[in-house]
């Protein structure tokens, strides 16, 4: 991850040639990572900072935060599974972007994922920055994670996304050979190749269309900002699709948009997105294998 690109597609993106003729390619991903976060009960220093109802917080040297662990259980507990239910009464697919711990504490949401048949993305072993982390242990945590999302949901995965990336990670994923594309970019509404032996499909990913930024001081006050925002993006990538189709991703998580009202904006634009035509609502495995097929590297 030495080097940048800068121009990537240069104004002349390739047409997509998506399924269907769709305008646009709608992409939603749950991160699971409730259970995998910091915590003295995995063997941590502290206690979790980041991403939680109270931003701020410091975090505690030695012992629990009561209150934080609680808004991550919250997640695992309840919100999975209002999130799942409004994808499964609307028989809409998703892609989880599953932390390795979070299925080790709670494998019967990587069943529930596997039985209504989305799919699964390795995001590390653990929900941590992985840039000091040693090479050696990363490449461990790769396939430990690959190895337990393989046991509990009965496939092995065949997309990544780590989030907090080291220098090493995108070269440890080529190693292992099996992993089809990595969504850790947030460059580009396309899909593209990474040079170099073997060549690597890269899908971004997306920190805008994302309900973290609920808890961020200047992102979404209310479920009605991310309806908007949601809304606003789609609206504009449709209208771009009648010449040249886009991707659109969207990020969300159960400790986030599971809450009631917040859940409520994500239903909205899920009905707001199937009211269009020319929409193709789609897995991350599926746009990889859609891009090999029609515009190998």
């Amino acid at each position: 991850m030495s080097e940048r690109d800068l121009v990537g597609y240069g104004g002349r993106p390739p047409h997509a040639r998506w399924p269907g003729e769709a305008r646009v390619a709608v992409q939603f991903v749950l991160n699971i990572e409730e259970g995998a976060e910091r915590c003295i009960l995995n063997g941590d220093s502290r206690s979790e900072d980041y991403l939680h109802e109270l931003p701020g917080r410091l975090p505690r040297t030695g012992e629990r935060d009561l209150s934080v662990e609680g808004m991550y259980e919250y997640g695992s507990r309840a919100g999975v599974w209002r999130v799942l239910e409004l994808f499964r009464a609307r028989d809409l697919p998703l892609t989880a972007f599953a932390v390795g711990r979070a299925l080790e504490l709670n494998p019967g949401i990587g069943r529930a994922l596997s039985v209504a048949g989305h799919e699964v993305a390795g995001h590390g072993y653990r929900w941590v920055d992985y840039r000091d982390i040693p090479e050696d242990e990363e490449r461990r945590h790769i396939c430990l994670t690959l190895e337990i999302i393989e046991r509990i949901c009965g496939k092995r995965p065949v997309g990544w996304y780590t989030g907090r990336v080291s220098q090493n990670t995108r070269r440890l994923l080529r190693e292992d050979g099996g992993i089809l594309y990595t969504s850790d970019a947030y460059n580009d509404d396309l899909p593209y190749w990474l040079t170099g032996p073997p060549p690597f499909l890269v899908i971004p990913y997306t920190l805008v269309n994302n309900d973290a930024r609920y808890l961020m001081s200047n992102g979404f006050s209310s479920g009605e900002d991310f309806f908007q925002l949601l809304k606003d993006a789609f609206d504009l990538l449709w209208q771009e699709g009648a010449r040249r189709p886009k991707m659109m991703s969207v990020g969300l998580h159960g400790r986030i948009s599971g809450h009631p009202a917040r859940a409520m904006a994500l239903a909205r634009f899920l009905d707001y997105v199937q009211g269009h035509d020319s929409v193709w609502i789609c897995r991350r495995e599926e746009i990889a294998r859609h891009w090999m097929d029609e515009h190998s590297a």
